[in-house]
């Protein structure tokens, strides 16, 4: 079966259905385990959606409490995976060629926040499998799309869901790049708080999300800095304005996997700040995170050979009255060590009265790339492209792969292709839509076979 030419014949099903799903605005605004929508009406709404859509087509459809929910079809002892999800980072209108929540195309591509990160991914998925059931392919595995609420945010959707639901003999996370990741680097989060008093800095903040490089910045202050905050952004060509008492800078996003292709406005207004203030919360945010992806003004920077390097997000950052705090998102290789660098981090940071606070770590993830399902993945990709040069890798970045037990991220980004996770004026290619969709298809076509074992 060519798969592919089935999925062009079938195309407009999906861009119509990506439109929908993109239109929710599920963001995270706060978690209530009290209530019977725990991560808020619109994420609930998006999984509702999806929920809908598989009883409508007659799959196996399980609601874990509102928390995650599955799509299932097929029969056997093991389950396939495929592990997305339906919540998306915050977008605010500035900046966007179109509206975020009002999917729109152009120039071959679906835009829209979350039509790459991962609600295009989900909607390809689910007719990979919708379409194999259709041509009454059968299948001796079962397979599951599982689909978390907030995996921006804590996992705390995925977390449940394993809680009473069997974990997958293995699968895949189509919430990456092609042709696959074998492995991703280890998730460390952690806040710096302090107080402090009598200064000319009455506030600055930036930031929404640990993984987010945030692209504005404000700050108010005592004195007036007007003449030389404007003569500072003319001469160093950045970008921003006064706005009554705030001084605002604009940067730009990028996910925190790869700080290096953002720029982070925090670290502009700080720079500016630190030349006519002497206040310990912009003397660190100057002397040990600005413009350093890596941690080297920490010193605490690593390489190795399969992960590369580690990398630093600091993505929130509040001063309001005499209470501060930064948040920090790092991402790390192997030969990471959590407790010397945590002490190390926590040292410096006393010598500017902020105290160390761990929030969270996600170990690294790795299959090796011999597995004989990722063999079959590959495989499936190369059929479909005819792309034999890309070989898998690793990333930053961290997907619901590293739920499961053995799991690989398996697209959608193609090889070539920019990655515009987070970013504004977010995007899929129909062409790379389409595509993914044949590959997701063969793939599952292929690991669900009889006489495969995994």
């Amino acid at each position: 079966m060519d798969f592919l030419t089935y999925v062009k014949e079938h195309q407009q099903q999906i861009i119509d259905e990506v439109k929908k799903l993109c239109k929710i605005e599920s963001v995270l605004t706060e978690y209530n385990p009290e209530s019977e929508t725990p991560f808020g009406k619109k994420i609930n709404d998006a999984l509702h959606h999806m929920i809908e859509l598989g009883k409508k087509d007659g799959f196996i459809v399980k609601n874990v409490q509102n928390y995650a929910a599955h799509i299932e079809h097929g029969e056997g002892h093991d389950i396939l995976g495929v592990l997305t999800h339906l919540d998306v980072v915050p977008a605010s209108p500035e900046g966007w060629t179109t509206p975020p929540f009002e999917p729109s195309i152009r120039d071959g591509k679906i835009y829209g926040r979350g039509t790459s990160d991962d609600k295009g991914p989900t909607i390809a998925s689910y007719f990979a499998l919708k379409f194999l059931k259709d041509l009454n392919v059968k299948f001796h595995k079962r397979v599951r799309l599982i689909m978390g609420t907030d995996e921006e945010t804590r996992w705390r959707g995925i977390a449940k869901y394993f809680e009473t639901e069997e974990m997958p003999s293995f699968g895949f996370s189509p919430d990456a790049t092609f042709p696959l990741i074998h492995g991703e680097k280890g998730i460390y989060v952690f806040d710096l708080h302090g107080q402090y008093h009598g200064d000319d800095l009455i506030s600055f903040s930036s930031g929404e999300r640990y993984n987010v490089v945030p692209d504005y910045a404000q700050a108010t202050l005592s004195k007036n800095l007007s003449k030389e905050f404007k003569s500072f952004l003319k001469y160093n060509d950045y970008n921003g304005e006064i706005k009554g008492d705030k001084y605002i800078v604009h940067g730009k996003n990028a996910h925190a996997m790869t700080p290096n292709l953002g720029v982070n406005a925090a670290f502009i207004l700080a720079k500016f700040l630190g030349q006519h203030l002497d206040n310990p919360f912009i003397n660190f945010i100057n002397e040990h995170l600005s413009f350093d992806p890596y941690g080297e003004k920490l010193e605490i920077d690593l390489k190795d050979p399969v992960m590369h390097n580690l990398t630093i997000n600091p993505g929130i950052f509040e001063y309001h009255k005499d209470t501060v705090k930064m948040g920090i998102n790092i991402r790390y290789p192997q030969g990471f060590n959590l407790k010397s660098t945590a002490l190390k981090i926590s040292n410096t940071a006393k010598k500017f009265n902020m105290k160390y606070e761990f929030s969270q770590n996600m170990p690294l993830h790795h299959v090796e790339k011999d597995e004989p399902f990722i063999k079959l993945l590959m495989n499936s990709y190369q059929k479909i492209t005819n792309d034999y040069e890309n070989e898998p890798y690793t990333i930053g970045g961290g997907t619901f792969a590293r739920a499961l037990d053995k799991g690989v991220a398996f697209g959608m980004v193609m090889p070539g292709r920019k990655d515009v996770a987070h970013q504004i004026d977010e995007h899929i290619f129909i062409d790379d839509l389409i595509e993914g969709t044949a590959i997701y298809m063969e793939a599952i076509y292929e690991l669900t076979r009889k006489d495969i074992k995994i």
